[in-house]
């Protein structure tokens, strides 16, 4: 998830990161010299997944990408499976991580899910391949390090937000995007005023919805109590509480559509992003990619473009949180640790600046490479570029931060808030359960 004029607030987020990343590390001297002489004599078949799945500017870049490269390097095939993101974070991975044969390269998310990763020995030390790409990619590229090692690199980097219909909002009479809670509340009873869906929300895929509780928990948490349960797993501050109350407060509003828990979140005209995408919502919460998956849905593209506009999640009036820190987080890429030397070449060359401008290009996302943010030129993109300058810190998104265990729990327990049968304290108690495992 390269934003050019990030420096500071990604900065806060990756050092929060690093610290999150603290483990055992897998791999070895040997594997860091295995890229010498015999590289790119023998033939080699790569297995790449990413989640690139719907058919649009993402999922045929990464294929010319992948052609690119065997171009190039004649003796290396690269076989790709694209996967939906749920399906490939959730069930996929982690089966062919635990079996005897994984991807060679794949998608990873950094941040207390590779740390896991790493302490059960299934990632490729890196470290001494790729100095020159961290070098130019920067600070971001701490989230894809464990205990100062370096195991993946990002692609993409951005915070989150709420994209909206510029049309809708006019038509209803708002005339600003809301900055508040407070605002926001009241921009949903216009646009029910106007018999529109205020909110698409994508419950039926649960980290959609879970992504609510998380920025009402960056709103009612310090900084300093984020880091904290980043770093040590402790959710004892009331302020995670306050955090499913103010979700639980907010979904009584009624600003989702009907069904919205059967709702999945991406890639069909069904789903939340759908209902965005054809004018039949006004707003829907979603990170920087949200503009690729918007396309790969819409019936007419070119209305999508016209009318699609983003603003940063409002802050909370009276709220212990800082009102100007953001979530994000990134995707990016890692070896396999008994993936052949050329994945590791591949995996450079997928960051390299040029590679970038191009991922930039498509819209599908903001880039991480230093001068490839200068290919963006979707203005909802801009716009998230300026937003993530203007952040005073940056959270990781919390179940990648607080890894897989507590993650899936903490979202099954949100979800039940929006389901109705469950409670604030409830999440509180399923993510303490979880981080005692």
């Amino acid at each position: 998830m390269a934003m050019k004029r990030r420096a500071g607030a990604v900065l806060a987020l990756l050092m929060t990161s690093a610290l999150v990343a603290a483990g055992c590390s897998g791999g070895g001297d040997d594997e860091a010299a295995d890229t010498g002489s015999e590289l790119y004599k023998n033939p080699v078949t790569l297995t790449w997944w990413h989640n690139a799945s719907q058919d649009g500017p993402g999922k045929t870049y990464w294929e010319k990408v992948a052609k690119d490269f065997s171009t190039a390097h004649p003796t290396v095939k690269i076989e790709i499976e694209a996967i939906e993101t749920n399906q490939l974070q959730r069930t996929r991975l982690p089966a062919a991580l635990l079996s005897n044969d994984p991807p060679d390269i794949f998608q990873a998310w950094g941040g207390g899910e590779m740390r896991e990763q790493v302490e059960a020995d299934y990632l490729k030390d890196i470290t001494e391949q790729v100095k020159g790409e961290v070098a130019d990619i920067g600070s971001a590229s701490e989230i894809w390090q464990v205990n100062g090692k370096q195991y993946g690199l990002p692609f993409r980097m951005g915070i989150e937000g709420v994209w909206y219909n510029k049309d809708m909002f006019a038509k209803a009479g708002i005339t600003a995007p809301p900055t508040t809670f407070d605002e926001l509340n009241a921009a949903v009873a216009k646009l029910k005023a106007t018999n529109v869906i205020p909110i698409a929300l994508g419950a039926g895929d649960k980290w959609p919805a879970a992504h609510w509780w998380y920025n009402f928990a960056l709103r009612a948490c310090s900084v300093d109590t984020l880091k904290k349960a980043t770093t040590d797993r402790n959710f004892d501050d009331p302020c995670f509480v306050k955090a499913g109350q103010d979700l639980k407060a907010f979904i009584d509003t009624k600003p989702f559509q009907n069904n919205f828990i059967a709702t999945p979140g991406q890639n069909d005209p069904t789903s939340a992003n759908g209902l965005l995408a054809n004018g039949k919502a006004a707003m829907e919460l979603m990170g920087d990619w949200n503009r690729g998956t918007l396309d790969t849905v819409a019936t007419d593209k070119a209305k999508l473009a016209k009318f699609l506009g983003w603003f940063p999640v409002p802050a909370i009036s009276g709220s212990a949180g800082d009102p100007k820190a953001a979530l994000g987080g990134g995707d990016g890429f890692a070896c396999a640790k008994q993936a052949p030397a050329e994945c590791v070449e591949f995996l450079k060359y997928i960051v390299s600046p040029e590679v970038q401008k191009g991922y930039a290009a498509t819209g599908t996302g903001l880039p991480v490479a230093k001068g490839a943010a200068d290919g963006v030129t979707d203005p909802a993109l801009k716009s998230i570029l300026t937003a993530t300058s203007d952040a005073t810190y940056v959270q990781l998104w919390l179940d990648t931060a607080y890894g897989s265990t507590v993650g899936n729990a903490m979202n099954d327990a949100i979800v039940a808030i929006f389901a109705g049968n469950g409670s604030p304290e409830k999440v509180v108690a399923a993510m303490k359960a979880a981080a005692s495992k």
